[in-house]
């Protein structure tokens, strides 16, 4: 299994982000990851940096490892320049990039009316994310879909290379790595116990048969999370 890692993204300067990446990728870790928010999930007073620049500065400063979204949401961009901006991002990244995509949900909805992008009915959001993942792989480009409903599922099945689940416990990848190529992405905490936590974590996810696991750390500083990851995902890669 690969483990990657979400940078720190919700700040004014993107110099912690371009930092880790690189550190990251020194470490041998074999991905990182943006998120795609306008703002962290319910704190629209503190800043984001936009996930898509922050990732083609993150592929123009690294060589080796995967730069990915996680997940670039339809809705907020157009499709066609949604699939564009991707696709200009895999001319720096190359087949480094994975393009995670997503529609979004309720707790998403209110950055989407805050910044004058329509929230789309649910079908209408399913439908475009299929188009999206086409347009993707008709370039090359490898696609996760993310989410936990059978829509999303489905829409993996057909048009993405795999299906991103968030959080889910073990037993939830092994269902779904049975139909279809499955990874896993959630938030670890690395405080007090946290080295054997994310440890259980990523044994448990391999063996449910996850080909990637990117943790999103928490409760503790970079780059000591780093650090606790690299160590943690070096048994599960070497």
């Amino acid at each position: 299994m690969k483990v990657g890692v979400t940078l720190p993204q919700f700040r004014e300067d993107a110099g912690p982000a371009l930092d880790s990446a690189r550190r990251a990728e020194a470490a041998g870790l074999d991905g990182v990851f943006v998120f795609d928010h306008l703002w962290p999930l319910g704190q629209p007073s503190r800043p984001a940096l936009a996930g898509l620049p922050l990732a083609a500065a993150v592929a123009a400063g690294t060589d080796a490892m995967a730069v990915g979204t996680l997940v670039a949401r339809v809705g907020v961009l157009p499709d066609a320049v949604l699939a564009h901006t991707l696709a200009s991002l895999a001319r720096i990244a190359g087949p480094r990039l994975i393009a995670g995509l997503g529609v979004g949900d309720r707790h998403s909805r209110p950055e989407n009316l805050a910044y004058g992008a329509p929230f789309r009915p649910r079908a209408e959001r399913v439908a475009s994310l299929a188009d999206v993942c086409r347009r993707l792989r008709r370039r090359g480009v490898t696609t996760w879909v993310g989410g936990a409903s059978e829509a999303a599922a489905a829409v993996a099945r057909r048009e993405a290379d795999a299906l991103n689940l968030w959080a889910v416990a073990p037993e939830a990848v092994a269902a779904a790595a049975a139909a279809q190529p499955v990874t896993w992405a959630g938030q670890v905490r690395l405080g007090d116990g946290g080295a054997e936590r994310l440890r259980r974590t990523l044994d448990g996810v391999a063996a449910a048969g996850a080909a990637w696991a990117v943790v999103a750390p928490l409760g503790a500083p970079w780059p000591e999370a780093l650090e606790l990851i690299a160590a943690a995902a070096r048994p599960l890669v070497d």
